[in-house]
């Protein structure tokens, strides 16, 4: 009979014999997946999948934020949320400001 260290060891080895075999495998199975779904016109949607690393089943839209900053010179915008694009990072923001 196994002693519990010599199985804790056992266990160890088969986990990493199984991510070992998972990390192989994952390509061509994501490979073949892609197949079917252009074989069969398949599409995201038909899978309940609103994007490519959406959840499955239903998503909540969410609402867009209105732009708050817009670069005179080349029309990009932004919101004010996350990180500051580069044509506005480090200035005076007021400067940049939407007039509602």
């Amino acid at each position: 009979m196994s002693s519990y260290k010599e199985l804790l060891a056992q266990r160890e080895k088969l986990e990493k014999q199984i991510e070992e075999a998972k990390e192989r495998e994952f390509t061509a199975v994501v490979d073949d997946i892609k197949q079917k779904m252009a074989d069969y016109g398949v599409t995201l949607a038909d899978l309940g999948i609103a994007s490519g690393r959406g959840k499955l089943g239903k998503v909540r839209a969410r609402a867009g934020v209105a732009p708050k900053y817009r670069d005179p010179n080349s029309g990009s915008t932004w919101s004010g949320r996350g990180k500051p694009p580069k044509w506005i990072a480090g200035q005076n923001r007021d400067q940049f400001l939407i007039q509602k």
